[in-house]
C-alpha cells in the first residue's frame, strides 16, 4: 500500500458502524493512484461497512477519509461520487423496471452519452445489445456486470467494489477480472476491492489487507508466494 503523500485514497483511524455499534475500528489504509487493494476476511468482519463509510453512507465515529489529499470525511455519498468515486454495491442496486440504457443514463453525468457507451462497449459489449431490455430481466451475472459498467461509464477514477463475484460462475468472474485490470491499464483507475473469492482477489490486486472483527489484522503484497497462506489463516479460523 502507498504512503499517505502518494495516496489516491487515504483512510486514517476510521471507526464506523450502525446505531452506535462500532463495526469498523481504527482502520488505516492508503492506496496509490492506479493501485488495486483487496480487503479480505470472513463474513461479518466489517468489509462492506468499511466501503459504506468511505462512500459516506455511514457516519464516521472517528478518523478521516481523504481523496488525493483532500478530506471528504463529512461529505454525502452524492458529493463523494461527484469527485470521481464509483460505488459497485454488493446488492443489485439497479432500477429493475428501467431499461439497461435508462440505468446507464441515470448514472452518467457526461454531456456526451455516446462516449459513455463507448466505455461500456469496451468492457461489456453484450450490454449494447440489451439497451432496451429491462434490467430486472437480466441474469444475476449480467446485473453485476451492468453495475460495474454503470460505474465505469461515469469515468470514475476510484472504484469501491463490494463482493462483485458473489454467486457468479467462473466465466463471469474471469470477465470481471479482465475488466478491472483493463480499467487500471487504460485509465489509471484506482480500486478498493472487498472480496471473499481469494483467487480472484489475489489475481487482480496489487496489495491486500485482512479485516478481522473490524480491525486490520494483516497486510501484504498479492504477488508474494505466501500471500494465499497468510490470508487463509485469518479466514479459516
Amino acid at each position: 500500500m502507498s504512503t499517505i503523500l502518494e495516496a489516491a485514497l487515504s483512510v486514517r483511524g476510521l471507526s464506523s458502524g450502525y446505531a452506535g455499534a462500532v463495526v469498523v475500528r481504527e482502520v488505516n489504509l492508503s492506496i496509490a493512484p492506479g493501485e488495486i487493494l483487496a480487503v479480505l476476511g470472513k463474513n461479518g468482519m466489517g468489509k462492506s461497512t468499511l466501503l459504506k463509510a468511505v462512500m459516506g453512507f455511514l457516519p464516521k465515529m472517528s478518523g478521516s477519509v481523504s481523496l488525493g489529499g483532500s478530506e471528504v470525511t463529512r461529505l454525502s455519498p452524492h458529493r463523494v461520487a461527484r469527485l470521481g468515486v464509483g460505488y459497485v454495491a454488493q446488492e443489485k442496486a439497479l432500477f429493475q423496471d428501467m431499461t439497461v440504457e435508462e440505468n446507464l443514463r441515470l448514472a452518467v453525468r457526461r454531456p456526451d452519452f455516446e462516449a459513455a457507451l463507448a466505455e461500456v462497449e469496451a468492457s461489456f459489449p453484450f450490454l449494447l445489445e440489451r439497451l432496451k431490455q429491462r434490467a430486472g430481466t437480466l441474469s444475476g451475472g449480467e446485473q453485476k456486470m451492468l453495475l460495474m459498467a454503470r460505474s465505469l461509464a461515469t469515468g470514475a477514477k476510484l472504484l469501491l467494489v463490494d463482493e462483485i463475484t458473489e454467486g457468479l460462475q467462473p466465466s463471469v468472474i474471469d470477465r470481471l477480472a479482465g475488466v478491472i485490470r483493463s480499467a487500471r491499464e487504460r485509465h489509471g483507475t484506482t480500486v478498493l476491492l472487498v472480496e471473499q473469492h481469494l483467487p480472484f482477489a489475489l489475481a487482480v490486486a496489487d496489495c491486500w489487507a485482512v479485516l478481522d472483527r473490524g480491525e486490520v489484522a494483516e497486510t501484504g503484497v498479492a504477488s508474494e508466494p505466501d500471500a494465499s497462506r497468510r490470508v487463509l489463516k485469518h479466514m479459516s479460523v
